[in-house]
């Protein structure tokens, strides 16, 4: 056995969900089928697209530390447990975490088939520097915030989402549905607008008080 030389002080983090330790974890006894859904659940975590999703390939190809007999065996079980869902379309065969986005996901690959799978087969993505800063800045990323930095990353600039992060702590208002407050006001009146509009009125201000302290001096 070789001796484990500790985690490191930063790197990247999958969430796992409660349920998975107080209801999975003392039911699967086999080894193999454990691996298995560790393995989805942090492959998962990591992808983009419209199928979150793995092929037989990216299972048992994964090694896992076991034969591909034993790794075929532990998604069998995976699979039967209703842990991991399979979702068959023609000759493709995909799957999928059975989440409320899996098995929506699930469902519309078995009636149309893979026609956006960019986050099917890729391989698990570097974090978002947003996930980083939400943990570091906010609090603990759960699935459900992570979907939402997801979510605003395909509507917002990577630099909008640090600027909201950034008010929400300088305000002590430490949470997602501040910073998303935030985003959808400066989407809605203009971010850059919205501040010359500000600084047009600090501008105003500054030359009415002018003027009455030369009138005043006068």
């Amino acid at each position: 056995m070789t001796s484990f030389g500790g985690f490191p002080e930063a790197d990247r983090n999958t969430p796992i969900p409660d349920v998975f330790f107080n209801v999975l974890l003392p039911e699967v006894e086999d080894a193999d089928e454990l691996r298995v859904i560790l393995h989805v659940l942090w492959r998962v975590q990591h992808m983009h697209g419209t199928y979150r999703a793995l092929s037989d390939a990216d299972i048992i190809g994964a090694g896992l530390g076991a034969s591909s007999e034993r790794v075929r065996a532990g998604l069998e079980k995976a699979v039967k447990r209703g842990v991991i869902l399979r979702a068959v379309h023609g000759a493709q065969t995909l799957y999928f975490l059975n989440s409320p986005r899996g098995r929506l996901a699930a469902e519309t690959f078995a009636a149309r088939g893979d026609d956006d799978s960019t986050g099917s087969y890729s391989e698990p993505l570097e974090r978002p520097n947003s996930f980083r800063l939400y943990e570091e800045n906010i609090g603990p990323l759960t699935p459900l915030i992570a979907d939402a930095l997801r979510d605003a990353e395909e509507t917002y600039t990577a630099d909008w989402i640090a600027d909201a992060i950034t008010l929400a702590v300088e305000h002590n208002k430490r949470s997602w549905k501040y910073c998303e407050a935030i985003l959808k006001r400066w989407k809605e009146e203009g971010r850059g607008q919205k501040q010359d509009r500000r600084d047009n009125q600090a501008a105003r201000r500054r030359d009415a008080r002018e003027k009455i302290k030369r009138f005043l001096e006068g």
